[in-house]
This record gives C-alpha cells, structure tokens and sequence, in this order.
C-alpha cells in the first residue's frame, strides 16, 4: 500500500508559485512604473515604444538646433535693427551737409564714427562663430544658409530632415543687382562686395550716380568705389547722389531686417511645434508601455495577501500528509 500520493500538498504548492510568478512581474512593473519593459513583455508594443524612443531623440536634437538658430538669428536681428538706425543718422547727416554755409568737415566726422560702428556691430553680430550679416573668405554667398527644422517618419518607414532657408539667400539669376546684396558687408578677397548693402556699388548704379558710392570699403576689390563722406569741396550735387544711394542701401537693408524676422517666426513656431509633436511621442509610449501604477499597486497587495494563504495552506496540507502518515507507519 503507497501513502505517497499528496495531492493536496502538489495543488498548494502549483498555487503557490504561480501567486510567486505574478507577484514578480507586479513588483517589476511597480518598481520601473512599466508594464512592458522588454520584449517578452510584449513585442508589438515594445517594438513600437523603442521606435518612438528613437524618433523622440531626434526630435531632442531638432529641438536643440533650432534653439541654437533661435539665438544666431536674435542676433542677427538685432545687428540690422541697429546698422539701420545707424545708416539712417548718416543719411540725416548727409542731408544737413546739402545746406549752404554748414561745416561739412564736422559733418563727415560724425559719419565717420557711424561708419566705423557700423563695421564693429555687422563683425561683432556673431553667435556660436556664426555670422549672418558679414561674410568673409570661405562663405559662399550662392550657398542657401539652413537650419534643420523637422524630423519625418515617412509611411514607409524611412526618415526625412526637413529644413528652413534664409528666404533672401537665393542664388542670383543674371546679372548681380543690388537685390543681391543679402548680406550687410562682403568682405570676400574674390569679390567686389557686391553680396553686402553696405559694400555694394550696384546702389550707385541703379540710381545713376557718378562715382560707384559705398557705405564702406571691401576687403576684396574696391577699386573704382569711393566711400560715402563728405568735405567741403563736395558738392550739392554729389551729396544728394549720396543720399540717393543710402536710400537705396537703406531699402535693402530692411528687406534683409524682413526677412530675417520672418525666418525668426518661422524658427519659433516649428520649435513649438517640435516640442508639441515630442509631448505626443511621450504619450503614446506612456499608454503603450506604462503601467497602471494605481491597479499594480492594489495588486500587489492582495498578491502578497495571496502568497501568506497560500503558505498557510502548504502548512496545512503538509500537515495533514503528516498525520496519516503516522497512523500508517506501523502498519
């Protein structure tokens, strides 16, 4: 006769590990506040959460770069805003010297300093060693200046960066035209500073002046252009051709000023954009992958509940395998 059969004792203990399965994997979703952690968890959604991790890191580094073109163009912003105001004293200054018996010497001392800040705030309109406003040796005055912008999952899977452009950085049709002079100072060695309002000599020509007029000398080739000043051997003649030519200056610079700000808006709305379509991202992994900290939290409890019945039950049935096993042992 066999007494080994312990049913109830192979019953408590099947109970009993399985409340030990369960009470792991609460705890593990209580402890990491995810309820699909890896890939055995849940493959789908787990495959679909690493996706969307991946894509919101790029959208991190959009993010990141247009902040740091938010500020390279704050910058450049506010050095027209200030090379306007200035380009409009000496334009005042310039129409003072068309009256009769002014010293136009002290006149042109006071253009002078203008033009010398001009120069300091165009070189000094430089953030993170970007400059918007001048270019030198090694910018390409043909070549678009962009900003990545957007971060595309196309349906097929594939990704795509999107960008935004200086508006008024196109690559000229024709022949140069003062409309080309997207920048405030060329200072290019291989150019005339045709691409800069304030070094440009197509003002001049565009309204017929005699001499090529600038606002200032390039570092390229000026010859044949002549600074904007005056002194008391110029005439009335030659000041109002002056004053023509930064009027003109003047109208292309604020179209710069414009569309700088437009860029500036542009910049903001896709970086809240961004954001936005990030906040998305964290949403929807969060109903994918996030536990029900509330439910796991009650869970646990009564699993932990669950794991002292069922020992008390083992106790049980183990003591009742012992009982009958002593009434048979001396059989």
């Amino acid at each position: 006769m066999s007494i080994y059969r312990r049913t109830s004792v192979d019953a408590a203990l099947y109970v009993l590990r399985d409340i030990g399965t369960n009470l792991d994997k609460a705890q593990r979703q209580v402890s990491s506040g995810l309820r699909v952690e890896q890939a055995s968890d849940n493959g789908a959604y787990w495959a679909i959460s690493a996706t969307l991790k991946s894509d919101q890191k790029a959208q991190s580094a959009i993010r990141d770069s247009l902040g740091l073109a938010a500020a390279t163009m704050g910058v450049a912003s506010n050095a027209v805003e200030e090379s306007i105001d200035l380009v409009s004293q000496i334009k005042s200054k310039l129409v003072a010297a068309t009256e009769t018996g002014v010293d136009k010497d002290k006149i042109n001392l006071d253009i002078t300093y203008l033009k010398q800040q001009l120069r300091s705030v165009s070189g000094a309109a430089s953030f993170n060693n970007d400059n918007w406003v001048a270019i030198g040796n090694g910018d390409d005055p043909a070549m678009p200046r962009q900003i990545p912008a957007s971060f595309t999952r196309l349906p097929d899977g594939s990704v795509e960066v999107g960008t935004l452009s200086y508006d008024v950085d196109i690559a000229p049709v024709g022949s140069t035209s003062s409309k080309d002079a997207r920048y405030l100072i060329d200072d290019r060695s291989t150019g005339s500073g045709e691409y800069g309002a304030l070094t440009s000599q197509y003002f001049a020509t565009e309204v017929g002046a005699s001499q090529n007029y600038v606002m200032l000398a390039t570092a390229g080739n000026s010859s044949g252009q002549v600074e904007i000043g005056v002194s008391q051997s110029t005439t009335t003649d030659e000041v109002k051709e002056m004053v023509s030519v930064v009027d003109k200056m003047l109208g292309q610079m604020t179209t710069i000023g414009s569309s700088f700000g437009a860029l500036e808006k542009r910049i903001n709305l896709q970086s809240d954009f961004a954001q936005a379509l990030s906040d998305s991202f964290a949403r929807g992994m969060s109903k994918l992958i996030d536990a029900d900290m509330e439910e796991q939290s009650s869970r646990l409890t009564a699993l932990q509940t669950q794991r002292q019945l069922g020992l008390q039950s083992l106790n049980i049935a183990n003591a009742t395998y012992d009982t009958v096993r002593q009434l048979f042992q001396n059989v």
